[in-house]
């Protein structure tokens, strides 16, 4: 989201109340704000918070306010325009709004428009902008299954909360249109882009789905989900992949989520590859790698340097800085850096904060601080106690890098479903209950969201006993038919998973946390046809049915 021209911090808006839906925007009354333009004359917009964050929208309900238009709290008839998260598909839309149509007089288009229109000052056409075409005939035939080529990155949603440095940033089915420094320009074709979103080096050859399909070692050898991260090699390229390491850290803490994972690929291909590069053609031959990164390399090897760190300057450190604090997103960051704002106590003292960025403020040091295995051990049991004294036969299960068996954590995401399929229902509130009550939960940060049948909380525990550090805990409750695809997708890592995905989407299917499609119709990239879930009763089941070897969950560290 472009944030030029906002320069100001505006007043904190109240919260919706009770009586609200939970995807409501709070709305502060117009008479309340000043009328300064006309950019958004006879336009009233209802914005679905899921992805944006809080402090966004705040933002953009000020400046629609402010510039003549109007903001519902709730999506109704008088809505001419509904307003995403760019990581929001039609899907997602539908859920969060609780209908499977739109009429044709409402245009869903993603918060770029809006942002756009800001800046521009001026009431841009939706048309680049829509999630889907809203006037499209609902009875129009789909297109019939086409090859799918591979031409963008997918990438799973985080478990992080709206306008979160990774939440986001959930690229699965777009298509970076305009680059200040393109993409690597020959890094296009379905060989070099599938390696670039694997990070593994493979010996070209046919790359067809009925190889794929049929477990061909020499197809499979290209997918980071087909291999065991326990065969990582030695990085002979350390030199080279710490600085370009450090441009990706850059691009994601500034928000170019597409340099981000331009550099992030590049760098897990040179840490594949089996010896020290040695000069710009070798460099170049890696898939992945196209002429502009091997040109960095180049100069990496040759200087001990890349000049392109030079040029972020002041900023860089600042904005990491401020994308540590748990609930903000390079947009935030970015605005608070152009309101002149360097510290952590600029930010106490002068930005406004909704309720959930005061939480990430107050325990910043202890959510920067990994945490032991024993320690997340311990939490998972409380955890656990208070779900089996709701109902014994509930499933639990902690996911993340202590599934992967890390020695530490970020924070703890614990997995509760139980086997009848039935009996999940209705527990979520009273474990949570159960663990306020006790003063283990001391802090809400999403004290329920749902997504489909799956039910999330987001806050902070704290272990009895002194010295003992608040810790970030999520608790997801899942159905049993989604237990499987929600316990991969919350293991993680984040790259294994985007590897899963990238094959599936081969395949003409999808993956996601609730389920396995096959029978996925896309056009351009985009889905038409949803498909249909097929039976994945267990991990093992997901993986044999896109034809690849079961991972322990110790295999999937990439």
């Amino acid at each position: 989201m472009e944030t030029h021209g906002i320069t100001k911090a505006f007043p904190k808006v109240k919260r919706h109340r009770p009586h609200e839906s939970k995807d409501a925007v709070p709305v502060k009354k117009a008479p309340a704000l000043p009328i300064t333009g006309n950019v958004f004359q006879g336009v009233c917009v209802h914005i679905v918070p899921a992805g944006i964050g809080n402090a966004r929208c705040d933002i953009f309900q000020q400046q629609i306010v402010q510039n003549g238009g109007q903001v519902e709290a709730a999506y109704g008839p008088r809505c001419t325009h509904v307003v995403v998260d760019e990581s929001v598909d039609r899907e997602r839309a539908s859920r969060l709004l609780k209908t499977e149509t739109f009429p044709p007089t409402v245009q869903l288009v993603k918060c770029t428009w809006l942002s756009a229109c800001i800046s521009e000052k001026i009431l841009l056409s939706t048309d680049d902008y829509r999630l889907y075409p809203c006037d499209r005939p609902e009875d129009t035939p789909a297109e019939g299954p086409k090859q799918i080529v591979v031409s963008h990155i997918p990438v799973p949603k985080e478990t992080q909360p709206p306008d979160h440095k990774s939440a986001p940033d959930d690229p699965a089915d777009m298509v970076p249109e305009t680059q200040d420094e393109p993409i690597e320009e020959d890094a296009v074709s379905q060989n070099d882009l599938e390696a670039l979103i694997n990070g593994v080096t493979y010996d070209p050859g046919p790359s067809d789905d009925s190889q794929c399909v049929s477990g061909n070692p020499r197809v499979l050898g290209k997918w980071v989900c087909a291999q065991s991260s326990r065969t990582k090699s030695k990085n002979h390229n350390d030199h080279i992949t710490d600085k370009l390491e450090q441009l990706a850290k850059v691009y994601t803490h500034t928000g170019d989520k597409w340099r981000a994972l331009s550099y992030s690929k590049a760098v897990n291909a040179l840490k594949s590859y089996h010896k020290p590069i040695s000069s710009y053609e070798e460099a170049f031959k890696i898939p992945g790698i196209g002429k502009n990164m091997a040109n960095k390399i180049v100069e990496i090897m040759e200087s001990g340097h890349l000049r392109k760190l030079d040029h972020f300057g002041e900023a860089v450190p600042v904005f990491e800085l401020f994308t540590n604090i748990w609930g903000v997103g390079a947009k935030t960051a970015q605005l608070w850096y152009q309101q002149g704002f360097r510290t952590l106590e600029d930010i106490r003292t002068k930005a406004t904060l909704t309720h959930t960025l005061r939480i990430g403020l107050k325990h910043y040091d202890d959510f920067l601080d990994r945490m032991p295995r024993s320690e997340a051990a311990a939490i998972e049991k409380t955890v656990r106690v208070a779900a089996h004294s709701v109902n014994p036969g509930l499933l639990v299960v902690t996911c993340g890098s202590y599934r992967r068996g890390k020695p530490t954590c970020g924070d703890v995401d614990v997995l509760i479903t139980h086997p009848d399929g039935q009996s999940h229902k209705g527990v979520f509130t009273k474990v949570l209950q159960i663990l306020h009550q006790s003063g283990f939960l001391t802090e809400d940060l999403v004290s329920h969201e749902e997504n489909g049948e799956q039910k999330k909380y987001m806050g902070v525990c704290v272990l009895p006993g002194a010295g003992q550090r608040h810790r970030r805990l999520d608790v997801i409750v899942v159905p049993q038919n989604e237990f499987a695809c929600a316990l991969l997708y919350f293991t993680g890592s984040a790259h294994f998973n985007r590897s899963m995905r990238a094959l599936a989407k081969t395949k003409s299917m999808s993956l996601s946390e609730h389920s396995l499609n096959a029978g996925v119709v896309r056009n351009r990239g985009v889905k038409v046809v949803p498909g249909f879930p097929l039976s994945t009763p267990t991990e093992r089941a997901v993986f044999k049915l896109l034809g690849i070897p079961y991972r322990e969950p110790h295999e999937r560290d990439w």
